[in-house]
């Protein structure tokens, strides 16, 4: 009882043709860990049409230390993941695709980076130096590359954890009591990102190690399923929305700086021929004539640069404003999450009934 226990999460959805066939893979890994630590199976049946319940629970029941939790409807991965995090008991956690898209010995490397680190989240990651992305299609390998390279360029960085490279991946080793005290929200494939935000308002390390990404050939009749067949409208979409979330304060800013910016050529114009009309007229008439009679004329010369800029600059100052009040709210909201957190950590250690989950959840 003194080895930690290591959970292994594999949410699953219509994955009957190879679902035996990855927890055997799986359970062969974590034989070979068997010196350092205990380990336990929970296959997450996400409301699956096929037969993946019976298989999950036939191979259950011959293999002690495997368990399946099965959700009535497909509340996609988001769901799958809260309920396995909710349900599960290791003082790690693991979380795999149920196609094994990583080869189940990544979960050995995982946790030895955590036990070097003491890192909070270990993410295996294919865009490290050292990993790869094979039989990937290249417009899905270029669209995943892009969405990960905005939202690390999104996500804040600090001085505890590394830079990373890979924030929508789901093959990560969590430290149990951690992922646990998390509150999260998201339905879907958004749920990675979500837990990095969330993990970055605490200040938690988080490591990345190289990995493989490997789809493997195609098979025949074999339709892609799960979340690396996530349309591409999707992605961008959850990708944009990840982003905001990560700096909301930065959706603002940045257009209206540009606006800002804009806005300056047409106005530095409108002054420049307001002064240049004043300055020849005044030497005329240098009582009798006024700068609102040089800045009509100009005006009268070019009316657009009036009303351009001047849109341009009313609308920069609303959106830098709405950007300080988003910075504002974010540094509110990372505060009250901080003690919710706190909270919800310290009542899961005196064995307190935790937030329930969707009333359709049924273990099996």
């Amino acid at each position: 009882m003194s080895k930690p226990l290591v959970t292994v999460v594999l949410p699953a959805f219509n994955e009957e043709a190879g679902l035996r066939s990855s927890l055997e893979r799986v359970r062969a890994a974590l034989e070979a860990l068997r010196d350092e630590y205990r380990t336990e199976i929970l296959v997450v049946d996400d409301g699956s049409t096929d037969q993946t319940l019976d298989v999950a629970k036939t191979f259950a029941a011959a293999n002690p230390g495997v368990r399946v939790l099965h959700h009535m409807d497909n509340f996609r991965l988001g769901q799958a993941l809260r309920s396995a995090f909710h349900d599960s008991r290791g003082d790690i956690v693991v979380t795999l695709d149920a196609d094994l898209s990583y080869t189940p010995e990544i979960v050995g490397a995982m946790l030895r980076r955590m036990r070097e680190t003491r890192a909070k989240i270990v993410i295996a990651s294919p865009y490290r130096k050292g990993g790869a992305v094979l039989n990937v299609p290249p417009m899905r390998r270029r669209l995943s590359r892009w969405a990960n390279r905005f939202l690390c360029r999104m996500a804040t960085k600090d001085r505890f954890s590394d830079k990373l490279t890979n924030i929508t991946g789901m093959v990560r080793a969590y430290d149990g009591e951690f992922i646990r005290g998390l509150s999260l929200w998201a339905m879907d494939v958004d749920i990675n990102a979500e837990i990095i935000n969330k993990a970055k308002m605490l200040r938690a390390r988080i490591v990345e190690i190289p990995a493989v990404l490997d789809w493997g050939p195609p098979k025949p009749g074999v339709r892609r399923r799960g979340p690396r067949a996530t349309d591409t409208r999707r992605i961008i979409v959850q990708s944009l929305v990840s982003g905001f979330l990560f700096r909301p304060f930065l959706f603002f800013v940045w257009p209206g700086l540009f606006l800002l910016i804009l806005s300056f050529y047409p106005l530095i114009w409108t002054v420049i021929h307001a002064v240049r009309a004043y300055a020849t007229a005044a030497a005329g008439q240098p009582f009798d004539f006024r700068l609102s009679e040089a800045i009509a004329s100009a005006f009268k010369l070019a009316p657009h640069a009036f009303i351009v800029g001047g849109i341009a600059l009313l609308v920069a100052i609303q959106l830098l404003s709405i950007g300080l009040l988003a910075l504002q709210k974010k540094r509110y909201f990372i505060e009250l999450y901080t003690l919710e957190s706190l909270i919800l950590r310290n009542t899961s250690r005196h064995d307190a009934p935790s937030t329930p989950l969707a009333e359709p959840l049924r273990k099996e």
